[in-house]
């Protein structure tokens, strides 16, 4: 019974950390992507320093070597000359500064190497967050898709529905101004008041009322 109620309680909990992470999956994604990026500039600073003390070793090296060069061919003249006890001398020093040469192009080449791994991780990690920042453009236009699609839920048609029946209704009302004249015409008839109109138009009698034709007879006969 305890491992039931523990698993139901597990489950509940990752049903709602689920829906944690859905809500806000943007502010997530945001997050992680500056995450990265500070990874990524803390990994740009690392292959700078790098490259600063390849760089110092490589020129110390290129000193050394000069001056290898330099006390070798004073130690030669100083044999020719019988000075073999400056020649030893400088011999002992050429043998520090091969030495010294010898750890500086190991270190050389050690950071070169580490360099190399570097800067492939760099430019991986920047095409990634490049990716990543598209990515994210695209989740922001779906989540923004999403909410409008969830304002227009069945609850929205309902409205639209509601609506268009209500204009329906308006648009099918009947005019009153035409619904009056209608209702004079019936009265008129059930009087028998355009009977004498109807008579006067067929020439039977003169007209009852005055019309633009009489007038205008009228008016040429003056």
């Amino acid at each position: 019974m305890f491992n039931t109620l523990s698993t139901l309680i597990k489950g509940s909990q990752a049903r709602a950390n689920d829906r944690m992470r859905d809500h806000y999956a943007i502010d997530l994604i945001d997050q992680k992507i500056r995450e990265a990026d500070g990874s990524l500039k803390a990994a740009k600073a690392t292959l700078a320093s790098l490259i600063l003390r390849h760089r110092n070793e490589s020129k110390q090296i290129e000193v050394l070597d000069r001056r290898i060069i330099d006390l070798t061919s004073r130690a030669k003249a100083a044999l020719e000359d019988g000075r073999e006890d400056m020649a030893t001398e400088a011999a002992m020093a050429i043998a520090q500064m091969e030495n010294e040469s010898t750890l500086r192009c190991e270190t050389a080449n050690r950071l070169e190497a580490k360099i190399t791994r570097l800067r492939h991780s760099v430019e991986t990690a920047h095409r990634r967050i490049i990716d990543l920042k598209q990515s994210a453009i695209s989740a922001k236009a779906v989540q923004a898709e999403q909410k409008m699609q969830a304002r227009m839920a069945p609850g929205t048609e309902n409205s639209f529905e509601e609506a268009e029946e209500l204009i329906a209704r308006v648009m099918g009302r009947e005019d009153p101004f035409e619904q009056g004249e209608v209702l004079r015409d019936i009265n008129a008839a059930l009087k028998h008041e355009n009977i004498g109109d109807k008579l006067a138009s067929k020439g039977y009698g003169p007209t009852t009322k005055s019309t633009a034709a009489d007038v205008l007879a009228r008016l040429k006969s003056n």
